[in-house]
């Protein structure tokens, strides 16, 4: 039995880099993964766009799988990012549930817009697929993020604004404030999540922020505030690669900003996770 189609969507970036590192992701799944056909797509910017893609499956790929698995919370993405962690495939090698033939896996950080609209929306729209949840939030994201801010020399007395992209729908913005949690979890500083579209704070306004708090009146090296004073202001990029809303935080007034996520082989692992997570959550319920 052939495992179900991976569709690997991400949301699109005109950055050539950026691209080309969400290609390298959908490379490093599929090697993972010997055997398993993992498909190109975007909900923005980009091409093949999702609803295309989903259109576009064989038609022997179409079994008896109720379009509405997912439709409205992203199937498997309305989880929590804990509960994920103890969902697991349910058959070896990936093999998915019966009916399942496609699964649409978010290259994406958080349970947004795009999770809960286009994504649900191009679910509906062909029987035979499903969502899977987005990539976070995972405490293998925050381990990576410790790992940035390490390799960027980021010290105890820094205080740390972790960036998303920013999303309209509330969702997203727990999902950050979750990841914000794991992150406090292994690091001392003071941490305040901020995005850079749709939601508040937005990143600037998070730097001056901490910058008013570390100029609270405090003596030299002591905390005003939570925030070290002395202490810089530094971006954790809550972001998978270079695109627009990195560019935008170099000029968020930071002393300093971190790589995003990719590349790193903990985003091929996540992925094939949610992947297995969805078909094993649609076996338990069919």
């Amino acid at each position: 039995m052939n495992s179900p189609i991976m569709i690997a969507c991400a949301h699109g970036t005109s950055n050539a880099q950026g691209a080309a590192e969400v290609n390298a992701l959908r490379d490093a799944i599929a090697a993972l993964r010997p055997g398993l056909d993992v498909r190109e797509a975007y909900v923005d910017v980009q091409q093949p766009d999702l609803v295309d893609v989903v259109a576009g499956l064989p038609a022997d790929t179409v079994a008896g799988l109720p379009a509405d698995t997912a439709a409205s919370d992203g199937g498997a993405a309305a989880t929590s990012g804990a509960a994920l962690q103890a969902a697991a495939p349910q058959t070896a090698g990936g093999q998915g549930a019966a009916g399942a033939s496609a699964v649409v896996v978010p290259l994406l950080l958080s349970v947004g817009y795009h999770v809960k609209v286009d994504i649900a929306k191009a679910v509906k729209s062909r029987p035979g697929t499903v969502a899977a949840a987005p990539l976070g939030p995972d405490p293998r994201l925050a381990a990576l993020l410790d790992q940035r801010l390490r390799e960027a020399g980021v010290t105890d007395n820094d205080a740390i604004v972790l960036a998303a992209a920013g999303s309209s729908n509330p969702n997203a913005a727990l999902s950050v404030e979750e990841l914000a949690g794991q992150l406090q979890a292994l690091r001392s500083n003071r941490i305040v999540p901020a995005y850079g579209a749709s939601a508040k704070p937005s990143v600037p306004e998070a730097v001056a922020m901490l910058r008013e708090e570390a100029a609270g009146g405090a003596g030299a090296g002591e905390s005003a505030g939570g925030v070290s004073v002395g202490g810089r202001v530094v971006i954790a990029s809550y972001l998978l690669a270079p695109g627009f809303f990195h560019d935008q935080l170099a000029k968020a007034g930071a002393d300093l900003v971190t790589e995003p996520l990719l590349p790193s082989p903990v985003l091929a692992e996540i992925a094939l996770e949610r992947y297995d997570a969805a078909l094993a959550a649609y076996a338990v319920t069919s």
